[in-house]
């Protein structure tokens, strides 16, 4: 990649910027873009804004058993040039489109292969039916809209993504975004002037499906594509021959969409995360019982949390298949309601049998496939140096200021990559912050600086996941005060224009919020009677 060394002079109102995503992230991200006066356009790969918010009742396809490497992403990226190219300007009328029977050997795609098609383009996310938030709609809010009236601190999974999609609206971020669009490839351009994005969009049509290519250049680009994509699948001895033998009883958190599947099944989820807990607890009336196995991770929920048919075991040493007999095909056994022939050793040296089905909740790779020449899949987090964005282990994103710029070329940002906070509201600082540099109206510190600071903070937190997350008590708080520091280094913005930080309110209830998950993650708490569930 071409380093900007004055990146200063690529800033400034007026200028283009692609936002990746249209999730929370990419649309508080577009608001303030468009409020700072830049010209934005989003790229979302689904049909409607929402990000994980949204629910699809259909099942995305199962990720690799162990999971692919970090560039990979949870879609194959388009060659340049496999559908139709076309360079722009866009509104020249030189694009070559592809139809459906152009893109299967001459043969027009059925309704099975439209709808593989379009699994494949834009998977369904992770959004379960019964999702609610776990962080208090007074924390987890947009300074750019507040709640509905009367809307409770957990809410439905419904009313989370239309408050996603009112916000987009309301701001002309819908107006503004192409959706079906998927962005297959962002590099800059020889000179390092602009951005090159290449993307590929579904279009549906009468006569099937049409994928239609194009190139586009922008100034600036924001990447807020999320973490909730690339599944990770431990390399776990066995967990594989499981999951071949028995693909549909043996699937990623992802894929969950409801309990009834579990009605008087024993399970054994994997992982003991928010998303393994969540599970336990609506699988909590409906199976017989669930055993969650842990490796006794730092960010591990308390056993205490768990519901009575649950208890909490350690970690998988191995998965075993019996021997099939002779003439038995095993898969053929995929939908018979008797356990899974087989048992589970556990490091402990105990074993459990008769399992049902298992649930890897493992969590998610970090993965930009769009930005496929910013991964090496061949080093270790620790050999990342001073230009690779993410590592062969997918724990982190690398070499970013404020978790949000990248450090060798600041035309590039990111929002929504700090793990452990309250989502929407950090996320739209990040987002005011991003704004207000892009737009001129706030100054970023020397490349030196940035790297010096980048340097320090790798010393003291180490590489990994934890490197983003902001789980201790006042940490978010400092983060957003760091944030507020930095819109307001540059002489002479307006009073109106001056980026506040968290109110008082919100303080408040940060303060109850942490000081309740401390008696919880202390085993003292019962998550049903957390403070401000009845308020």
């Amino acid at each position: 990649m071409t380093t900007i060394t004055n990146p200063d002079t690529r800033f400034g109102p007026g200028r283009t910027v692609a936002v990746i995503g249209a999730g929370i992230s990419g649309v508080c991200a577009a608001a303030h873009l468009l409020k700072q006066g830049l010209n934005v356009t989003v790229f979302e790969r689904s049909g409607v804004a929402g990000g994980i918010w949204h629910y699809d009742e259909r099942i995305p396809e199962s990720p690799p058993y162990p999971n692919t490497i970090p560039s990979c992403g949870d879609y194959q990226t388009s060659e340049r040039g496999e559908y139709a190219y076309a360079t722009p300007p866009l509104e020249l009328p030189n694009e070559v489109h592809v139809d459906a029977d152009d893109l299967n050997s001459s043969r027009l795609l059925d309704n099975k292969n439209v709808s593989d098609l379009e699994m494949r383009f834009s998977p369904p996310g992770p959004c379960y039916a019964g999702l609610k938030n776990n962080v208090p709609t007074t924390l987890m809010v947009s300074s750019l809209r507040a709640w509905p009236e009367g809307a409770g601190e957990f809410i439905s999974q419904r009313d989370v993504e239309r408050y996603v999609q009112d916000l987009a609206t309301e701001h002309g971020v819908s107006a503004v975004t192409q959706f079906n669009t998927r962005v297959d490839e962002a590099t800059k351009t020889p000179d390092g002037s602009k951005w090159e994005i290449r993307s590929v969009t579904l279009e549906k049509r009468e006569s099937g499906v049409k994928l239609v290519e194009r190139v586009s250049y922008f100034d600036l680009l924001s990447v807020a594509s999320g973490h909730y994509n690339n599944p990770r699948i431990p390399d776990i001895p066995g967990l594989k021959e499981w999951k071949a033998a028995f693909p549909s009883r043996v699937i990623h958190s992802k894929q969950y969409r409801n309990p009834h599947a579990y009605e008087n099944q024993n399970l054994v989820i994997l992982g003991a995360g928010v998303s393994s807990l969540d599970i336990c607890r609506e699988l909590a009336s409906i199976s017989k019982k669930t055993y969650q196995s842990t490796r006794g991770g730092q960010y591990d929920l308390p056993a205490s949390l768990l519901p009575p048919n649950a208890s909490r075991v350690p970690e998988i040493a191995r998965l075993i298949l019996d021997e099939p007999q002779p003439g038995v095909d095993p898969r053929s056994s995929d939908s018979d309601p008797s356990p899974i022939p087989g048992s589970i050793l556990l490091t402990s040296g105990d074993t459990l049998t008769s399992i049902h089905q298992v649930v890897v909740a493992t969590g998610y790779i970090t993965s930009y496939p769009f930005l496929h020449h910013l991964h090496a899949d061949d080093l270790a987090a620790t050999e990342a140096g001073e230009s690779v964005l993410v590592t062969r282990d997918g724990d982190m994103t690398h070499n970013l200021h404020k978790d949000i710029f990248y450090i060798p070329d600041p035309t590039l940002a990111f929002v929504g990559v700090p793990y452990h906070v309250s989502t929407f509201s950090l996320f739209d600082f990040q987002a005011q912050v991003m704004s207000r540099v892009f737009s001129g109206k706030a100054k970023l510190p020397g490349m030196e600086d940035m790297r010096t600071e980048y340097t320090n903070r790798l010393k003291e937190k180490g590489v990994g996941r934890g490197f983003h997350s902001l789980h201790h008590s006042g940490d978010e708080i400092a983060y957003v005060q760091e944030l507020v520091a930095l819109a307001s280094n540059k002489d002479g913005p307006e009073e109106a224009d001056k980026m506040v930080g968290h109110s008082e309110k919100w303080l408040k209830r940060y303060g109850e919020m942490k000081e309740a998950m401390k008696e919880l993650l202390a085993g003292n708490g019962d998550l049903d009677k957390l403070p401000w569930r009845n308020k």
